[in-house]
């Protein structure tokens, strides 16, 4: 069973950048689909984006178009989000989370995430 860790979120003013860091552990991620989801309070966890297990797709949701990417290093095991012009709705738990499915050749967003990360606290102020 993989064991994920996320790191790198914060405290940031509007505009502002972070990137955030999913270090897995218990199994290599290399043949695995990755996404990152988020939950605001009071909301329900949401899809932000997922990285194909080749790196080669990679599918946003629409209002982090063009300021958030993600990216992996399956040497390093791990996968990253770098978060350009954050906006307070931005402003959530963010989790990582890798696919059940071993070279899932489907849309990520449909890969099946069994397991998840402890989260990691992302807060910018307006």
């Amino acid at each position: 069973q993989v064991q994920l860790v996320e790191s790198g979120g914060g405290l940031v003013q509007a505009g502002g950048s972070l990137r955030l860091s999913c270090s897995a552990s218990g199994r290599t991620i290399g043949s695995y689909a990755m996404g990152w989801f988020r939950q605001a309070p009071g909301k329900e966890r949401e899809f932000v984006v997922c990285i194909s297990w080749s790196g080669g797709n990679t599918y946003y949701r629409d209002s982090v178009k063009g300021r958030f990417t993600i990216s992996r290093d399956n040497a390093k095991n791990s996968v990253y989000l770098q978060m350009n012009s954050l906006k307070p709705e931005d402003t959530a738990v963010y989790y990582c989370a890798a696919s059940d499915r071993a070279y899932f050749t489907g849309d990520c967003r449909g890969s099946g995430y069994g397991a998840w990360g402890q989260g990691t606290q992302v807060t910018v102020s307006s």
